[in-house]
């Protein structure tokens, strides 16, 4: 069962972030043109609130506490794609309505991703109209490609909107991200903190799974520690000593060292790492999985090491972004909560 659930883990959703298997979409949902915002006020068209009972306020072991009730930050968190093309599924955007598709969205990525933050803040994470995986591999619809991006990011920005609105009452932000969630989360970013007031409620951004240039933002800068707030970090994993053909490396993307929450290019070991979690979430935590180090624009680990991790081939660990760091995250989120606290608390320095 466990090397059923690794090969899962890594296997499948590898196989769909890669787009084989799937279809290109012939079909417009919708259009910028005729764009509506979908009605933030119903609780349906979110994936995570922390009034209600959901799939984020779960934790793998019971040494972790769901702490959103009595927090006083906030998360607002963008899951990844999880529309790839499957039976009926023939539209360049997602429907609000796709259950099959909400259902995925609820037992991975808010399962397995956001439940991370639930330390740290209260979770608020929104459904929007996601872009099909292939939207990101096609050659010949880049214009529709970009148009079912724009759709989802508009979605994104109208439910933000309306979490400042109606929830967020002025307490610090924690933006996390993985994958798609991050392509819309780096220009949310940009357009609603950079440099605008909401700018000094940033706790954090975790930028995670898309390549983020190092010169991106102009003045929210790259995290250099671990206590540090205001800033962002961002990684993509990749087996050791592996560079990817079809993806950028670079030094001039940021990456940040999710051991030990520095850019430096220092190999952190496996030892470093508190613990990782598998598909079957609720089997605990797995301590020392994999190391990482910083390298051209990409983190490099080492390969798992598991019952049946001889079946895992592929050298791409984006599916495992954060849950290979499942509690360094966790716990990072947490302490960067605290700091911002402590920073607003202190009294200024005199001049």
């Amino acid at each position: 069962m466990l090397l059923r659930s690794w090969s899962s883990l890594f296997l499948v959703a590898i196989f769909s972030i890669m787009g084989c298997g799937t279809r290109l979409p012939h079909n417009v949902l919708l259009k910028t043109s005729a764009y509506q915002s979908p009605d933030y006020s119903n609780a349906d068209c979110w994936a995570a609130l922390p009034f209600r009972k959901d799939s984020a306020d779960l934790t793998p072991d019971t040494i972790f506490i769901d702490r959103q009730s009595e927090s006083s930050v906030d998360v607002f968190f963008l899951h990844p794609t999880s529309y790839t093309g499957s039976k009926g599924q023939h539209y360049w955007n997602a429907s609000l309505d796709d259950q099959k598709v909400n259902d995925k969205t609820d037992r991975t990525s808010i399962r397995h991703q956001a439940s991370i933050f639930n330390s740290a803040g209260k979770i608020y994470a929104p459904r929007y109209r996601q872009a099909h995986i292939q939207a990101y591999f096609t050659t010949k619809e880049k214009e529709q490609a970009q148009e079912a991006f724009d759709i989802a990011y508009r979605d994104i920005a109208a439910a933000f909107q309306y979490y400042l609105d109606h929830y967020n009452e002025g307490r610090p932000i924690i933006l996390a991200c993985h994958s798609q969630g991050t392509s819309h989360g780096m220009r949310l970013l940009k357009e609603f903190f950079e440099g605008k007031p909401l700018q000094d409620q940033l706790v954090v951004a975790y930028l995670v799974g898309m390549p983020v240039a190092k010169n991106y933002f102009n003045q929210i800068p790259i995290c250099q520690s671990p206590e540090e707030t205001g800033c962002f970090c961002s990684w993509r994993t990749y087996r050791e000593g592996y560079l990817p053909k079809q993806f950028p490396t670079s030094d001039s993307i940021a990456v940040v060292n999710p051991l030990s929450w520095k850019t430096k290019s220092d190999k952190e070991q496996k030892e470093n790492n508190k613990g990782a979690v598998l598909l079957k979430f609720n089997q605990g935590i797995w301590p020392r999985l994999t190391s990482a180090q910083i390298h051209q624009g990409i983190l490099w680990a080492n390969k798992p090491r598991f019952p049946g991790s001889f079946l895992l081939r592929t050298k791409n660990y984006h599916a495992g972004d954060l849950n290979l760091y499942w509690v360094n995250v966790r716990e990072n989120a947490s302490l960067r909560a605290s700091r911002f606290f402590e920073k607003i608390d202190r009294p200024a320095s005199p001049h």
